[in-house]
């Protein structure tokens, strides 16, 4: 794996490294051993799969707090999707900038998103199918999310949504009570 470190603290893009023959190909997706050389998380309790049938699906911004904060691992398997993270980190450098990237079935890019961020995506194809590994058990009583569209965070989605849910359209703007961001300080690694 090639591990690119985006300009957000301690997020990466990861591409495969694909040996290949006249058969096809072989990539590790995940190691214990290379994730932990980088430093990042190396124990998932949960493997999620989205499906969207919908070119302009847009699913997010979701996090959870501490202490049953998250971090996951994105890849697209089927069709694409830009994928965003939000850094909610109060003493991170990079503290409400946002990045995005293009993880697609064909460039089989992952995004690493770690704990103290939101994350989203919107479908850029129809039938985009996302799969991704989640280091903390789902835990609703911690659930916030940012709205996709904070003046404050800027974010700059490549297409208008056309799909999105009543709960992600209603997500208040970055909020520092109701989004506890007091419980994300100390979570830079």
């Amino acid at each position: 794996m090639k591990f690119n470190k985006s300009p957000l603290e301690g997020a990466y893009t990861i591409d495969l490294e694909k040996r290949g023959d006249e058969r096809g190909f072989f990539a590790r997706v995940f190691c214990e051993n290379e994730f932990g050389a980088q430093g990042l998380e190396t124990r998932f309790v949960q493997i999620n799969n989205s499906s969207s049938a919908k070119r302009g699906t847009l699913r997010g911004m979701h996090f959870q707090l501490p202490p049953e904060g998250e971090v996951k691992v994105v890849r697209c398997i089927k069709g694409s999707l830009y994928d965003v993270i939000v850094d909610l980190r109060p003493d991170s450098p990079t503290f409400k900038q946002w990045f995005g990237a293009e993880l697609s079935a064909e460039n089989r890019r992952m995004m690493y998103v770690p704990r103290g961020f939101a994350h989203g995506f919107i479908t850029l194809t129809d039938d985009a199918e996302a799969f991704y590994l989640v280091s903390a058990f789902y835990a609703p009583h911690e659930e916030r999310g940012l709205r996709y569209n904070d003046p404050a965070i800027g974010i700059e989605w490549p297409i208008a949504p056309t799909e999105i849910s009543e709960k992600d359209q209603n997500w208040p703007d970055l909020d520092v009570e109701f989004h506890g961001l007091e419980r994300m300080k100390g979570l830079i690694r």
